[in-house]
């Protein structure tokens, strides 16, 4: 067994390289290859992607069925000398309803064999702002608290690697905000953090750096700002329902941005743009040139799935 410091963990990241894990006949995650350093990374895809599969590699709870998981350069898999420097907040709740929230932080820290595990304990709990509950039973608490109380054992030995799933499950947006903030602190000190989500907006407020999963392939890799221009130059289909909608179509047809266009028997259009933002910057000025009123626009394919979909494709 390779034994690995904190410091290790926190120099040389996390590496996935040519990993496939298969059960049985079903491949849950297909040769996903990629690196994380420090800062906070946040893994994208739709529910059953292989987002949590990916997790459990790194965390050396499950052994892959090809390739390698390296934390701090030594294999994840029966190493539990990774722990020293890597915490994990997993998507399943797996909390002892008995105990209060101090318990369960301090048993975390003295399984780690901190030295003063009392301080520790304190200390996470004060991260997570979650001093006031602390001395309550942790089947008393929202969701939402149950989800901070797990971020503050896996935060009580100070590692250098974080990995959370689903991390803003049942938290508040005050809540949320205080987390996302944690988790940017934690990136600028310098700490590999990598959180899973199936929801855009999570992941573009706290993470610059993205790696998306469908289907158990990485579809896509790198900054945010890069991803998301892929998203934003994809087909995108539209209705539109207006005050003349054989007018606006004649009309829109002259766009660029505009591939094609539908009259629908039931009234309205439906309009497949080329670039989502040169045609809804396109559309209020035509609908003023031809005096026509634009009373509804719905994006129709905006799921994430449908997105993920295209990045498949384009990767």
């Amino acid at each position: 067994m390779s034994a690995i410091s904190a410091t290790a963990v926190q120099q040389q990241g996390v590496s996935l390289q040519g990993v496939s894990k298969w059960y049985g006949n079903v491949v849950a995650v297909n040769d996903i290859t990629m690196s994380l350093g420090p800062g906070v990374t946040g893994l994208l895809g739709p529910n059953g992607a292989g987002k949590t599969t990916v997790l459990h590699m790194m965390a050396g709870f499950l052994a892959p069925s090809r390739g390698e998981v390296l934390v701090g350069g030594a294999p994840a898999w029966r190493n539990p000398s990774v722990y020293s420097g890597l915490g994990l907040v997993s998507e399943r709740e797996a909390v002892h309803g008995f105990l209060t929230g101090w318990e369960f932080v301090l048993a975390s820290a003295k399984l780690h064999r901190l030295a003063d595990p009392a301080a520790a304990a304190r200390r996470a709990i004060d991260l997570v702002e979650m001093a006031e509950a602390q001395h309550r039973r942790l089947d008393t608490y929202s969701k939402g608290m149950r989800q901070r109380i797990r971020v503050a054992t896996a935060l009580v030995h100070y590692p250098s690697v974080l990995l959370l799933d689903e991390p803003f499950n049942g938290m508040d947006p005050r809540q949320r905000m205080h987390m996302m903030d944690l988790l940017h602190e934690m990136g600028a000190q310098g700490r590999t953090v990598l959180f899973s989500s199936h929801i855009l907006e999570e992941v573009e407020q706290v993470s610059g750096t993205v790696q998306v999963i469908v289907a158990g392939r990485l579809a896509a890799s790198g900054d945010y700002r890069t991803i998301r221009r892929l998203m934003t130059h994809r087909p995108h289909v539209f209705t539109i329902r207006s005050s003349d909608d054989r007018g606006l179509a004649v009309a829109l047809m002259r766009e660029s941005s505009v591939a094609g266009v539908e009259l629908d028997a039931t009234g309205g259009l439906t309009v497949r743009a080329g670039d989502y933002g040169t045609f809804t910057r396109a559309l209020p000025k035509v609908a003023l040139s031809e005096r026509i009123r634009v009373q509804r626009l719905l994006p129709t394919d905006e799921s994430l799935e449908s997105v993920f979909s295209y990045l498949v494709g384009a990767s």
